[in-house]
């Protein structure tokens, strides 16, 4: 039961499952906890108020590598979504929508499914709608210290600086026409 458990399982729900006394599961536990210190690359924790079976520390980078976390990767939309909320947050799903101009809840909803955002708290104006912010997990996966180490967004403010300095902004090329006529 504790390979299959998704959390850490307390000994009142084990003996539950099991049909036997709570005192016999923490037996068994204790048992099975000594057998796994010498025989085993695995070893039970007493975690969050319950028990796991969890590697053995010195497995970790073993684990790791054959494991080999899958890249989940975010469609352009996901990845504009969360750019808006990474540059604006705390902020509602409404205002997502007004600065990308489309729909955007089905996208706020897959970037909380992916821990890459979480709600942060809710406005105080009428309806109360949520505020989302970014999470751990985006600071890791985009393998970023904190928010200060995003990059920074020129504004027109930028460009004008650029623009004074005599750096002109880049602009496409115009075709050459060599036939009038075309014109």
């Amino acid at each position: 039961m504790l390979f299959v458990a998704d959390s850490p399982a307390t000994p009142e729900e084990l003996a539950q499952a099991i049909g036997v006394p709570t005192y016999e599961v923490e037996e068994g536990l204790e048992k099975l906890g000594g057998r796994y210190i010498h025989t085993s690359a695995l070893q039970l924790v007493r975690i969050a108020g319950g028990y796991q079976i969890c590697t053995k520390p010195e497995y970790a980078e073993i684990v790791t590598r054959f494991l080999r976390p899958q890249q989940q990767k975010l469609s352009r939309s996901l990845m504009e979504v969360l750019a808006v909320i990474a540059y604006k947050q705390p902020i509602t799903i409404a205002e997502v929508d007004e600065v990308r101009g489309v729909e955007s809840s089905y996208g706020v909803r897959q970037l909380v499914e992916r821990r890459l955002a979480c709600e942060v708290g809710r406005r105080s104006t009428p309806g109360r709608p949520v505020l989302y912010g970014t999470t751990q997990q985006f600071l890791h996966t985009f393998n970023l210290q904190s928010l200060d180490d995003l990059p920074r967004i020129m504004g027109d403010a930028d460009i004008a600086e650029m623009v004074g300095q005599g750096v002109p902004p880049e602009q496409p090329a115009l075709p050459e026409f060599s036939n009038p006529s075309l014109l």
